[in-house]
């Protein structure tokens, strides 16, 4: 679907508070482009320019807002304010208990029934390569302690970079862990193809297995001698439900601690498409790494009045571990956002770095 068509289904209706989304192309001048729309903070469309070829649309997504509201896959969105799972919802700070609003198998999922990802972000600057949605979340929204100002900026830069970067504060110390959820297909999501055929490399030696709900188990995990070793690049079908922790989920949908400590000039992830045209290179500065495989995407519905299937489109959540406000002998819980002190708060920061390059162009 071409852009100008994606802005005219996609405000054909309105959104839930009754008034019609507002959608920002950005643009390079390399010929790479993005969509992103204040609902959910959402990247709706990234398209690339492939050397004799048309260009390539590499994000799985819907074309109006019904399809929008309809899906529970979070296309694209932004997730919080606990992305992933908080388990039976419930965590305490300070020896005070919380009560968190549960959506999933009992558990709370990216930040509950009405999390961030269907929200309208207000729009609070905007260049023509950049843009910056910002969102107030009062105390006791899902039942999270504090009142919470976070921001998501979306920059597209000369070096097809797609910049993601987060920032919030608070009142009260509360969990926070911001993640977009964009689906890639990098040999084209329109129509998409199996996303098991592209080759994946994860910079990580550990990963945490999962119950059959995704609540964590026993801790980190080397990856040595399991399916979750990708520490070299391999097909993701490769080593597919070869194992228990896969089979109970119908593939991947696990966190990996990335060796990269938060540096971004280390590379984290890289995803290669099956017919080697394109790949994209990940940078954060966060800690972990959700990889799923769009294991349940089957009748979400997609930009041509048609459905989606399993395993369409791979999903690279950069985040905090899965359940870490309940575990404090984790690195990775800075997920609990602290105040200093009772008029000085302390931000959220992180950034995500998605890179793409033409690798057939490049040889």
């Amino acid at each position: 679907m071409d852009i100008p068509t994606l802005f005219t289904t996609m405000t054909e209706d309105n959104a839930p508070d009754g008034q019609p989304a507002n959608l920002i192309t950005l643009q390079n001048t390399r010929g790479m482009t993005a969509v992103v729309m204040d609902i959910g903070a959402t990247w709706l469309s990234c398209t690339l320019p492939i050397p004799g070829q048309a260009p390539r649309e590499v994000l799985l997504g819907v074309s109006n807002m019904a399809d929008f509201i309809s899906q529970s896959t979070y296309l694209g969105a932004t997730v919080g304010r606990y992305a992933n799972r908080i388990n039976k919802g419930q965590f305490s700070i300070n020896k005070q208990a919380y009560q968190v609003d549960t959506n999933q198998a009992g558990n709370c999922l990216h930040g509950g029934s009405d999390g961030f990802d269907q929200r309208r972000w207000q729009i609070s600057s905007q260049t023509a390569h950049s843009v910056t949605f910002t969102l107030l979340s009062e105390d006791g929204d899902q039942g999270f302690p504090g009142t919470l100002t976070a921001s998501v900026n979306y920059t597209l830069t000369e070096q097809n970079q797609m910049q993601i970067s987060y920032h919030a504060v608070t009142d009260k110390a509360t969990p926070v862990n911001l993640t977009n959820h964009a689906y890639f297909n990098l040999d084209g999501a329109d129509p998409a193809s199996d996303c098991r055929k592209h080759s994946l490399k994860i910079d990580a030696d550990q990963y945490l297995p999962t119950n059959e709900t995704g609540i964590p188990l026993d801790g980190l995990t080397p990856v040595t001698d399991t399916s979750f070793d990708f520490r070299q690049a391999k097909l993701i079908k490769q080593d597919f439900l070869q194992d228990q922790q896969q089979q109970l989920c119908k593939g991947y949908d696990h966190a990996f601690q990335l060796n990269t400590d938060g540096q971004l000039g280390q590379l984290a992830v890289q995803l290669t498409s099956a017919d080697k045209a394109v790949t994209l290179n990940l940078y954060t500065t966060k800690p972990a790494m959700q990889l799923y495989t769009g294991n349940w995407l089957a009748g979400t519905p997609n930009r041509n009045a048609g459905v989606y299937s399993d395993y369409a489109g791979i999903a690279l959540e950069t985040q905090f571990l899965p359940d870490s406000p309940n575990h404090p002998e984790w690195s990775s819980n800075a997920a609990i956002l602290a105040v200093e002190k009772s008029i000085t708060k302390k931000p959220f920061t992180s950034l995500s770095i998605v890179k793409w390059r033409n690798t057939n162009h490049s040889k």
